[in-house]
């Protein structure tokens, strides 16, 4: 008799294994990832089968078994999703059914919901998507925008590297349709409306399909996309394309390669050697910014195409910009799947179903497009892999690099991770492992060296009466650029207008009444807002406390420096520039963040100002300076990766100078002038920081001498906090004492760094482990064995980027 495997998708470690059930009636229509309908005690639940077995196999009395009800979804995922559903909540202690729902469509999933005295299943309701697709039209040679157009400058700007979405456009730039329209009336763009791909005939399009590969091959070119009808010829117009069904496209033009670097070869060379191995190969590709990393990427995406098989980039959700997804349409055309959060639901669940249909073949994402439904998987890249957005911060808190190892091993892909500044795991693992290998890319593709970088003392600047928030060095510097009609980005880790208000008679600062945190001031709107919860309240007048007038503004935000830096080019009568300043403020609204870098990108002469999100991802020829405002901003956080993102922070902001043939220039301020990760970066020498960190991880047992756990406690109780604190303490620490475990450390309960968060206090316990231990195997029967609390919440942050 086979007996079905079921997740229940119901979100809680109490229920943290899989159910045994009867297929029953369902025998005919239940298969591994499908969504079912099952009894559970008193009422009716949806699940997830994730196995499908004898009954023999699981050791069940047949009997007792309750059967499926009904089978409510054709499969999500197969047993290898299956598979790493059941490795995320083992390695990170967390429901399975929370892990499962990682490979199920955004709103597309059945639900069980109460109705009366019974239970009846709710359908998902996912919106269709806007299937309009934009293309450069006839007349869109030789067009100019009149002045002041900025959204159709920064739309066409997209489309010459290809086609793209009416949505996709939409997320970036919000409201398109004004501009699409007069530019589809000028003949600059062609608006047309397609219906997705539902599936073509598998030996004709495979057929076909390896014809175009071998002809593309052949010809040193890329494959395109065209019409059904043309799947008996695929050269159509002197172009080499891939038939997909459905779709009514013209074909792209194929994009010209350029001339690989050196390094970029020894790269592809290093890839296409672990490739061969066919056993999850990890190589980290070192290379500084402007290598032409991702060509590289793209090279080796055609090579694994070519093989048949598939390939999954994953990349920061803020470098996800209409260019990007792009760059790889213009390679790849319609093979292309992409996936991030600021699709619309809808959106997410066609782009999930056009890549389970198997018609994609390169998903480029975020981190969730980890879990898509892509097979036959060979090659799966992570661009920026330092970058601390690739750990997810609700469970399963996974970390995507190791993730994405665990699937290539089992897939036998290769794993790239690719960054100017890798994470020092990565650079550990690369020194240590044989299944890893580091490929270095020392010199920019355009033979431009990287840009000089001045460190400038501000303790000294001040010593001599200075209290602007620009050194000498840093406004000539803006003044000789800005002259030149150049431009500059200038970074400060830190938005609003100052840090914090003072009152200088009583020594009051307003708080977050929900945080323990300082509230900043921003001038706008002369407000206190935290930036944690976003608890808002209006400047005082007075001192709350004491009365007095004088509150005094302390530190430096984006807003003050914004100021004083139109004050700063007003003194400066023979310049015309504009500031942009990009900030989590200024980019709230859908396609901020992309309308901003086009409005510096159309300016003659302009600074950009913002926060560390300027660091990487902008590439603008007529960049020459670069200022870091005050470099000391994450080197003074009490967090064992502080120094390492200081490091990082610099080189990868420095990298925005000087890109093309003008040369760059950085000027970084700081009151640490001295500081190791501060010298290191301005020099490009990651061998003195490395020799300067190193030895202090390795003394305080920290990655990647050691795996880290940090169970968290948090509620609205301190005292009940502290109390449920000190059990799970004692809980660890029994457990350890019984497992003889040697190379164990843990820290008892304290409060957190962040102490109240959103009105609930914050108690955190950190456990060190040996690097190649199972550190979840030893916390996890320690939370299956807890408790809930009505009041008091707890959990497991396995591997841990930050202990804050």
């Amino acid at each position: 008799m086979r007996v079905a495997q079921v997740v229940l998708d119901i979100p809680t470690q109490a229920l943290d294994v899989a159910y045994s059930y009867a297929l029953g009636e369902c025998a005919d229509t239940v298969s591994v990832g499908c969504c079912v309908l099952v009894p559970f005690g008193r009422r009716k639940a949806a699940g997830f089968v994730v196995a499908l077995r004898d009954s023999s196999e699981q050791g069940v009395d047949e009997s007792k078994l309750k059967p499926i009800e009904q089978v409510l979804s054709d499969p999500y995922f197969d047993e290898d999703g299956a598979a790493c559903a059941m490795f995320l909540a083992q390695r990170y202690v967390a429901p399975l059914s929370t892990c499962v729902r990682l490979f199920t469509p955004p709103g597309g999933v059945p639900s069980v919901v109460k109705a009366g005295s019974g239970w009846q299943v709710r359908q998902p309701a996912v919106g269709q998507v806007d299937d309009r697709w934009v293309r450069l039209g006839p007349n869109a040679d030789g067009f100019e925008p009149r002045k002041g157009a900025v959204k159709q400058e920064a739309i066409l700007s997209a489309l010459r590297s290809g086609e793209l979405r009416v949505s996709e456009l939409v997320a970036e730039y919000g409201n398109v349709s004004p501009s699409l329209k007069a530019l589809e009336k000028r003949g600059v763009v062609v608006v047309e409306r397609r219906r997705r791909m539902r599936g073509m005939h598998e030996r004709a399009q495979t057929r076909v399909t390896e014809a175009c590969r071998a002809d593309a091959a052949q010809a040193n070119t890329t494959m395109t996309v065209v019409d059904t009808a043309q799947v008996e010829s695929h050269h159509v117009e002197g172009h080499l394309v891939q038939p997909r069904a459905g779709y009514a496209s013209i074909p792209f033009e194929s994009v010209e390669k350029p001339q690989l670097t050196q390094g970029q070869k020894d790269a592809l060379a290093e890839i296409s050697r672990a490739q061969s191995f066919r056993d999850g190969h990890v190589v980290v590709v070192d290379g500084v910014t402007g290598s032409g990393k991702t060509e590289v990427y793209l090279r080796a995406i055609e090579s694994v195409l070519n093989e048949g098989r598939t390939a999954i980039v994953l990349v920061p959700e803020i470098s996800l910009t209409p260019q990007t997804v792009a760059r790889f349409r213009g390679r790849f055309g319609d093979l292309v799947a992409v996936l991030h959060s600021r699709m619309g639901t809808g959106e997410r669940y066609d782009q999930w179903d056009f890549i389970r249909s198997g018609d994609a073949r390169v998903v480029v994402g975020a981190r969730s497009a980890l879990f898509a439904p892509l097979k036959n998987v060979g090659l799966i890249v992570i661009d920026e892999e330092h970058e601390s957005s690739y750990k997810q911060d609700q469970a399963p808190r996974y970390v995507s690099r190791d993730v994405a190892e665990w699937k290539a091993k089992r897939s036998g892909a290769t794993l790239v991770l690719g960054s100017a500044t890798p994470s020092i795991e990565a650079l550990y693992r690369a020194a240590k492992c044989d299944s890893w290998s580091i490929v270095h890319l020392p010199e920019r593709a355009n033979g431009r060296p990287m840009p000089q970088v001045q460190v400038v003392d501000m303790a000294r600047e001040f010593g001599g009466g200075s209290r602007s928030m620009f050194s000498l060095a840093l406004r000539g510097a803006l003044a000789e650029t800005l002259r030149a009609k150049q431009k500059a980005v200038l970074m400060l880790n830190h938005r609003g207008f100052a840090s914090f208000l003072l009152c200088r008679d009583c020594g009051f600062v307003p708080e977050c009444p929900s945080c323990s945190t300082s509230l900043t001031y921003h001038e706008r709107g002369s407000k206190l807002v935290c930036h944690h919860c976003d608890h808002q309240e209006r400047v005082p007048g007075t001192c709350p406390q004491c009365g007095s007038p004088y509150l005094r503004k302390f530190g430096a935000g984006t807003q003050r420096v914004e100021a004083e830096l139109v004050a700063f080019l007003e003194t400066l009568p023979d310049v015309e520039a504009k500031v942009i300043r990009m900030d989590s403020d200024t980019t709230q609204r859908k396609g901020a963040h992309q309308h901003l870098l086009e409005e510096f990108a159309a300016s003659e002469a302009a600074v950009l100002l913002g926060t560390q999100m300027i660091a990487k991802g902008l590439d603008f020829d007529d960049v020459t300076l670069v200022g870091v405002i005050n470099a000391d901003t994450q080197l003074r956080l009490p967090d064992f990766r502080s120094a390492e993102r200081t490091f990082a922070l610099i080189e990868q902001v420095a990298g925005r100078a000087g890109r093309a043939e003008l040369p760059g220039r950085v000027i970084v301020q700081t009151y640490s002038a001295d500081a190791v990760p501060i010298q290191a970066a301005a020099h490009y020498d990651r061998a003195t920081f490395l020799r300067d960190e190193l030895p202090k991880r390795r003394q305080l047992c920290y990655p990647p001498y050691a795996r880290l756990a940090d169970v968290r406690i948090w509620g609205k109780n301190e005292e009940e906090v502290r109390e449920e604190g000190m059990r799970l303490s004692e809980a660890i620490y029994e457990r350890l004492e019984t497992l003889g475990e040697a190379g164990w450390t843990m820290l008892p309960a304290t409060p957190c760094v962040l102490s109240r968060l959103r009105g609930a206090y914050r108690y955190h316990i950190t456990v060190k482990a040996p690097p190649d231990a199972d550190i979840a195997a030893v916390i996890a029967p320690v939370f299956h064995a807890r408790t809930a609390h009505k009041t008091v919440n707890a959990a497991v942050d396995i591997d841990p980027v930050s202990m804050l």
